[in-house]
């Protein structure tokens, strides 16, 4: 990986770590989902 002086803003390296943390996100809310058997609304009280 090239070395960048900023670490803040679009950089490569930011939008790498943020998909893969939302896709770990969805992964999370799919399994969480499936295995309370409520949606995420249901599950905050908002439906």
């Amino acid at each position: 990986m090239e070395n960048q002086n900023t670490k803040f803003g679009f950089t490569q390296f930011a939008e790498a770590w943020n998909g893969r943390l939302a896709m770990l996100g969805f992964i999370i809310g799919f399994a969480t989902e499936f295995l309370t058997g409520q949606g995420i609304l249901s599950q905050l009280g908002l439906m």
